[in-house]
């Protein structure tokens, strides 16, 4: 299934790089990891420091699927607000949720300090913003909530909302740690990295199916055969074969990035923007200066209808943008769209599925917090084939 529409901005960007060779004999390794976007990067880097011998396979070009359409906000806030995950999986499940976000946003950041190559990274500030006077008591109650659970949030009045942009909202949470970055550069950069390391990556290899052997899984792709002690599936939605049911509903989402601006008056040190009308709306900016919109979020029917829907939805996201920041003098330049997956509770999944051999791990970074689940699904699986235990391996577990 094709997951993006053809004019993802980062691809276009970057172009398509170097392109790996397909397996062309069978393999053998301590961990493979099937899906060679942003999560398998993230995750086989975690595993090569290690020293682990890791082979990654993608049934595309790596980078070539949601990678290449996602709009990278890092943030710690969940879709799912504080208050409302606490009263479905109790208090503490919900503040640890949080704060592995929290955590992976900050991983993140080191990451790409480490990296020889500009990736695009920069830490921002979070505005979410009341898309409604009665959103305004909902925000008040969880910025409470957060501050009661030690989260770096402030609530702003309108006066301090301007302090950070030119909104006009009656209230909106302020979070000092936040970030954007090129999700298709970091992606590259590190497998390039975990090649340096040892990492085999192998293109246009599918996996077919996989089965247990007394000393590890054997996974059957169209070019041969993988023997591995671990298998770890980073695959988003397209994981579910792998899995004995569907465990996230489908949607399609639009974005738009404008040409790059002179000037972003009125938008103070270019923090994250978001609403809390769902679907929200959400900006941020690029490292070359330009605005990227997303939002308009519809439920999936199949890539063809995503598609045409793509320009009357980067109209409505243009016209949202500008009236949201007035005083910026934007000019359209891409607009994609993109199928992504979202689980009841807006968590991600990450580790074993008690109906699959435990040696089979899942990294399911669904919902607006992709790369960020990404980030903590690398420090937790890497512990867990060190046989280390990690403080949120039960956070994300399928059976929670």
């Amino acid at each position: 299934m094709d997951l993006t529409s053809p004019h993802a901005f980062w691809l276009l960007r970057n172009g398509v790089g170097d392109v790996p060779p397909i397996q062309r004999k069978d393999r053998r390794c301590e961990v493979l990891v099937i899906g060679a976007g942003i999560t398998g990067a993230l995750i086989a880097d975690a595993l090569t420091a290690e020293g682990r011998a890791v082979i990654a396979i993608d049934r595309r070009q790596p980078m070539m699927g949601s990678t290449s359409a996602s709009t990278a906000l890092l943030q710690y806030e969940i879709d799912t607000h504080l208050v409302d995950l606490a009263k479905t999986l109790g208090q503490d499940h919900a503040v640890d949720a949080y704060k592995a976000c929290l955590r992976g946003v900050r991983a993140i950041a080191r990451l790409a300090r480490g990296l020889d190559e500009e990736v695009g990274h920069r830490m921002r500030g979070s505005l979410y913003f009341a898309s409604s006077a009665k959103d305004a008591k909902v925000l008040l109650a969880e910025g409470q909530a957060r501050q009661a659970a030690g989260l770096p949030c402030e609530i702003l009045s309108p006066e301090g909302i301007r302090g950070h942009a030119d909104i006009d909202a009656p209230r909106a949470l302020w979070s000092s740690v936040g970030g954007e970055v090129d999700p298709w550069r970091l992606a590259r950069a590190l497998w390039a990295r975990c090649q340096e390391r040892g990492l085999l990556l192998f293109g246009r290899t599918e996996a077919l199916d996989m089965a247990p052997t007394r000393d590890g899984m054997v996974v059957r792709t169209d070019r041969g055969l993988i023997r591995a002690d671990r298998v770890v599936v980073a695959t988003g939605y397209e994981a579910e074969r792998f899995l004995p049911k569907r465990v996230c509903k489908l949607h399609s989402s639009f974005a738009v990035v404008t040409e790059p601006v002179a000037s972003f008056e009125g938008w103070h040190k270019r923090c994250l923007v978001w609403e809390s009308a769902r679907p929200y709306l959400y900006a941020r900016s690029t490292d070359d200066g330009r605005v990227l919109v997303g939002g308009e979020d519809i439920p999936f029917r199949n890539p063809v209808h995503r598609d045409l829907r793509v320009p009357g939805k980067a109209a409505t996201l243009m016209k949202k943008v500008r009236q949201l920041f007035p005083r910026i003098d934007m000019a359209p330049a891409f607009a994609w769209g993109g199928t992504f997956g979202e689980t009841k509770d807006g968590l991600a999944y990450i580790g074993p599925h008690p109906q699959r051999d435990p040696r089979v791990m899942f990294a399911l970074g669904y919902g607006g917090n992709g790369i960020t689940y990404s980030a903590i699904a690398a420090e937790v699986l890497t512990a867990a084939v060190a046989g280390r235990r990690h403080r949120y391996r039960d956070t994300f577990r399928f059976d929670r």
